[in-house]
């Protein structure tokens, strides 16, 4: 039973107590999650693999969800689908710490999602595009121009490098 209010915590005791190479798998699938007050995904669906290894417990997953997303061109916001992928190791001591400095929790409870909102903010674009041919806002009057187009043109540029155009 997933508990709602924390959705991916995992009891691994059970794993702790496997050989090593035993692994598990762990799906989730959520129409809405919310990941911290910063991030919510739609249709979000994922697979954690926790493997024993003799360092610790590596965690990998697979995860995809779509989130709302602003275009930068036309302001209008669209669904964006993420994808992304993750690799941790829980150490079992501090002797076989990663550099993530991640241990297993005394309760051998782990709470992957902090791990899975860090990696699918990496994936979120800097500069979200609606569609590739997007033709953004007219920068005299604000028309979408995928709209309509307004009939203004661009300026001539005054930039001291305007000239070096009419030698092309």
């Amino acid at each position: 039973m997933v508990n709602p209010r924390r959705p991916f915590r995992i009891n691994v005791g059970f794993i702790i107590h496997e050989e090593v190479g035993a692994h598990y798998e762990f799906p989730f699938e959520f129409d809405n999650v919310q990941l911290d007050d910063d991030l919510e995904l739609e249709n979000f669906n994922g697979l954690i693999e926790i493997s024993r290894t003799p360092q610790g417990l590596l965690v990998q997953g697979k995860f995809s969800g779509a989130m709302t997303l602003e275009c930068v061109r036309c302001l209008k916001e669209f669904s964006n689908l993420l994808n992304w992928q993750l690799t941790e190791l829980y150490a079992f001591n501090e002797k076989s710490v990663s550099d993530s400095g991640l241990i297993v929790p005394e309760d051998a409870q782990i709470d992957a999602a902090p791990l899975i909102r860090e990696y699918a903010l990496l994936e979120i674009p800097i500069n979200p595009i609606c569609k590739p041919d997007c033709k953004g806002l007219c920068p005299v009057c604000g028309q979408d121009l995928n709209v309509a187009d307004c009939g203004h043109r661009p300026e001539s540029n005054d930039s001291p490098f305007a000239a070096l155009k009419d030698l092309l």
